[in-house]
């Protein structure tokens, strides 16, 4: 799979650190220009569907049960690879210092009828709902949760990173926001 983009956080000075992978899985669905995201108030961004893949999980099996369990998406079908963003992040806890996060993003298609969500707590508690939006929106809402929030995550920079390749490359042909 092709490397998108590979991030190292301002606060890692060397990689020669105890350092652990997660694999995770991203979901792009699109309907026209647009795109299938979780908004997630505590963070006010939009992000991609997906999450960690379990021990001993193939990816597309990962990928499937987290599009399903975060946004009850029916009939998964036509998966593509897209690319993979690599994250090196700061890690507070179990004997490691920094954390590989390995993002495999897929695109695919999905029955337009949503089913049932299954967030987990943690999701919950933060405000996460399931919503279609055209893709530009998503996009500028993301740049100006950069901008102006004291309480964006980790991760807005990357979902805006891929929001941005996503219109460029996926979309059909129109004008697209710059890159």
């Amino acid at each position: 799979m092709r490397l998108l983009r590979s991030t190292l956080h301002p606060e890692i000075s060397s990689l020669e650190q105890s350092t652990f992978e997660r694999l995770a899985t991203r979901a792009i669905v699109l309907k026209g220009d647009e795109i299938l995201l979780l908004y997630t108030a505590r963070y006010d961004d939009y992000t991609l569907p997906g999450g960690g893949v379990d021990a001993g999980e193939d990816l597309i099996e990962g990928f499937k049960r987290e599009l399903l369990e975060e946004t009850g998406a029916k009939n998964i079908r036509n998966i593509k690879e897209f690319g993979l963003y690599e994250e090196f992040r700061p890690w507070y806890k179990d004997n490691f210092d920094i954390m590989k996060m390995q993002s495999y993003c897929f695109s695919c298609e999905i029955d337009e009828q949503l089913g049932v969500t299954k967030f987990e707590d943690y999701e919950i508690k933060n405000g996460m709902k399931v919503v279609w939006l055209p893709i530009i929106d998503a996009i500028k809402h993301n740049e100006k949760t950069i901008r102006q929030s004291d309480k964006k995550g980790m991760s807005v920079e990357r979902e805006l990173f891929l929001l941005k390749l996503i219109e460029k490359e996926l979309l059909p042909q129109r004008v697209h926001s710059t890159l």
